[in-house]
């Protein structure tokens, strides 16, 4: 008998699986997602995820070979964490809280994490800032069975570009994918938003919907505020649309709470912003739309328009989209530097994979496999579950990426453009203004606020704090903040990236 111990997601193609499978399709979600896991499970074994399309990290249970199973999607939209007792006993869940809360968790903080979030802003790999806690790593499943432990990957990503197609082929392929895709977003009977920023990624999605309402987030400030943009694309497309304007108290009032259910230090300045949009948008939906995925599979960062200039360079320092503190800066500012603890590690072993490809795609294989998981999918599950809020990103996909991985590098950037096959598809619905739209990325005033006496009151008392001096030389941190107050806003993501870790640390080690 196969038991469902653990489960988090939604099952895309849950109709075409409940023909399949024999199983009844008028069954409530639980039942019939429940339903599935365990049929396709005594169908196909460790295979089941070959069959299956959306978000989801769950433990089946075989009662008959006293054997666990876990697994995680191809991506890591869900997350999912081990960790084994000194008794030998595992414990496991897709919240790191269900695991502290179980007997023979030891909590103790995994220091050396700290060198890799300097760089990075988020967690990344396999180990968390809590000693002996693993994730299970996207595309991997694990079998726990008689005290012994082991992980086998199904999926990675893989790039076969295929030169037989012209530009206009590529985006019809998109276009017709996704519009198969989004039938299998929602139920007819579910009621569903979606998110809206000024980009073409979320407009799309909206385009390709029957959502009524959308919802988006800006600032008082202008020039960092998309919530016109988004109202405009909102108003061409029939939708109405819901704005949560956020002021700066509001964004640092917030830090606290989005630390602790985070469950790891997030330096992401646009999870703030996230979290209060999730917020807002879960007083009136249950289940919203959001567009993660589209940039790091057909090339949307403005840095993937280098990518031929690195060349082979990229394996001696690309570790994804963010690397914003050197090893010789945060040698000066940490009091436990290990100079074996390196950024650069975690990722020798995606470029041997992707030894051969094109610079571009070792870039967005990169990202997919680093990123990706440790930051965007991370804040997405984390802020939207705090709310009880369901957020669906139909352009994470297997299907999706499949396009993607096939499609050469310049039908994705070139010099002029980001993104170009998968905006010449989205132009088949939007206006091509909205379409080709420069990409602004979820842009905070965080750098302006952050400088505000009003306003980093605690980011200074942290900053000069017994907790801060554990960790750090405080006249190296207080004098990149002062540089920072002093006129080098570039600074702000480095102060931001200490203070998240402080606060985060304070939530778990200090007040708990």
């Amino acid at each position: 008998m196969i038991k469902v111990k653990e489960y988090r997601g939604h099952i895309r193609n849950w109709e075409a699986l409940c023909e399949e499978l024999k199983i009844d399709p008028s069954l409530s979600r639980e039942e019939r997602e429940e339903a599935i896991l365990i049929k396709a499970f005594e169908t196909w074994r460790y295979d089941m995820a070959d069959h299956m399309h959306g978000m989801f990290a769950f433990a089946l249970w075989d009662e008959k070979e006293e054997e666990l199973f876990c697994l995680r999607d191809p991506f890591g939209t869900k997350p999912f964490y081990y960790y084994v007792t000194e008794d030998g006993n595992l414990l496991y869940g897709t919240m790191i809280r269900q695991i502290m809360d179980q007997p023979g968790f030891v909590k103790e903080l995994n220091e050396k994490m700290l060198q890799i979030y300097l760089s990075l802003t988020y967690v990344a790999g396999e180990e968390t800032f809590f000693k002996g806690v693993k994730k299970l790593l996207p595309g991997r499943y694990m079998i726990w069975k008689k005290g012994s432990l082991e992980i086998k990957r199904y999926w990675k990503p893989e790039f076969h570009p295929d030169e037989s197609k012209s530009l206009e082929e590529w985006a019809d392929e998109i276009h017709t994918t996704l519009g198969k895709i989004m039938p299998e977003v929602k139920t007819e009977d579910e009621y569903a938003e979606s998110f809206l920023s000024g980009g073409v990624d979320s407009s799309y999605v909206l385009a390709m919907s029957d959502v009524t309402m959308t919802d988006t987030c800006g600032y008082v400030e202008e020039r960092f505020d998309e919530s016109k943009m988004a109202e405009q694309t909102a108003n061409i497309l029939g939708r109405g649309i819901s704005k949560c304007i956020i002021s700066p108290e509001e964004y640092f009032e917030i830090v606290p709470f989005v630390m602790y259910n985070m469950e790891q230090p997030l330096a992401d300045a646009s999870a703030i912003a996230f979290t209060l949009g999730c917020k807002a948008t879960a007083e009136h939906s249950k289940i919203c739309y959001s567009g993660e995925g589209s940039d790091e599979f057909f090339g949307g960062y403005n840095m993937y328009r280098n990518a031929e200039r690195y060349g082979d360079n990229l394996k001696t320092f690309y570790v994804g989209n963010t690397n914003i503190m050197k090893e010789d800066e945060k040698q000066r500012i940490l009091k436990n530097y290990d100079a074996s603890v390196l950024p650069i590690n975690l990722v020798k072993d995606i470029y041997e994979e992707n030894e051969g490809l094109d610079p571009l795609s070792k870039m967005s294989d990169v990202d997919i496999q680093i990123w990706l998981e440790g930051d965007i999918y991370l804040n997405v599950d984390k802020m939207s579950t705090a709310f009880g809020l369901e957020v669906r990103m139909p352009l994470t996909d297997k299907r999706i990426f499949d396009i993607a991985s096939r499609m050469p590098s310049k039908y994705k950037v070139n010099e002029e453009q980001n993104k170009v096959a998968f905006r010449t598809a989205a132009a088949k619905v939007l206006p091509e203004e909205i379409a080709f739209r420069k990409k602004l990325g979820f842009i905070v005033p965080i750098r302006i606020w952050m400088a505000d006496e009003r306003y980093n009151q605690d980011v200074q008392a942290k900053f000069h704090s017994d907790m801060a001096a554990k960790f750090f030389n405080l006249d190296e941190i207080n004098g990149i903040f002062d540089d920072y107050i002093g006129g080098n806003s570039d600074n702000w993501r480095k102060v931001w990236t200490i203070y998240t870790f402080l606060v985060w640390y304070e939530e778990y080690f200090v007040k708990r």
